[in-house]
């Protein structure tokens, strides 16, 4: 049964903190670093430095994880690749691999692979990646792209985009989680400089943005969203990286568009930058909390 959470993320823009991290939660509010706050996973391939991990358990019960291949210090447009790890028990990470997106025409000028993130299309019976993309070679802003996969190593699809915002402005760090048959989409929005969303029937879109499409109820900017279920309720808990101001916040909802403060929580003794969370099983915590407590 899963009623426990794991937090992925890592600590910040030094290149001995672009790594992965891991906390537990046994409600979803209140987590627990591991290991000391430790980084998880030595990187030896790419740039050896990575952000954004997002980790998820996949149709046949194995654990992958897939993040930024990027060091922070080459600057923030120099990267076209992301990182991939696979795992049968959340301890020991195998399988690292590197998906370069230079190679294919459509992206062959890349130089922001950011935030990648994987959900299963039930209707392609196929694993989306997808992810915050800029080209130099377009007329494009820092939007959300995707691709398939069926095996987390090689695409099935060319990458295209997903979803850009009206304004034609920036949209990144999207998150897509599918509740009662609809698909929302979270993202970091450039114009309104706040979480906003927007929805489609499938993973693949199209999307709807509506007019009124901001979630975000912080009184500061935030990116690196990430909603996830409260277990046996009916509240969608949304957590952000207030990037500008330092520090997390956590909102709440339980019709995915209106949201209210959550004061408390602890996340911020963690220092973490943008993750994600996912659901676990109580043999997997407590397999987690031997392995790195």
């Amino acid at each position: 049964m899963l009623n426990k959470y794991i937090f992925c993320y890592f600590t910040g823009n030094e290149p001995e903190n672009e790594s992965v991290h891991f906390a537990v939660s046994k409600d979803g509010y209140h987590f627990d670093a591991l290991k000391n706050n430790e980084k998880i996973i030595t990187q030896t391939l790419g740039k050896k430095c990575c952000r954004d991990p997002f980790i998820f358990r996949d149709e046949d019960n194995i654990f992958h994880i897939i993040a930024t291949d990027m060091r922070c210090c080459d600057g923030w447009s120099s990267n076209n690749s992301m990182i991939v790890w696979d795992s049968r028990d959340l301890v020991n990470w195998e399988n690292e691999r590197i998906i370069d997106f230079s190679q294919f025409e459509e992206t062959k000028s890349a130089n922001r692979v950011w935030a990648p993130q994987v959900i299963f299309d039930k209707f392609k019976n196929a694993y989306m990646i997808y992810w915050t993309h800029n080209n130099t070679d377009d007329d494009l802003d820092t939007i959300t792209w995707y691709a398939y996969t069926n095996d987390l190593k090689t695409l099935t699809t060319r990458p295209a985009v997903l979803f850009k915002p009206k304004s034609g402005l920036c949209g990144i760090d999207a998150d897509i989680i599918e509740v009662n048959g609809k698909y929302y989409l979270y993202q970091a929005d450039g114009e309104k400089e706040a979480i906003c969303y927007a929805v489609a029937d499938r993973p693949d879109g199209p999307y709807f943005e509506p007019d009124n499409n901001k979630v975000s109820v912080a009184d500061t900017a935030l990116e690196g969203n990430c909603i996830y279920r409260i277990i046996g309720t009916d509240k969608y808990v949304l957590i952000a990286d207030k990037f500008k101001a330092g520090g997390y916040f956590m909102q709440e909802t339980s019709d995915m568009i209106n949201f209210k403060k959550v004061s408390d929580f602890s996340l911020d003794h963690l220092h973490p930058r943008h993750g994600s969370v996912m659901h676990i099983t109580d043999e997997e915590y407590e397999r987690l909390k031997k392995a790195f407590c």
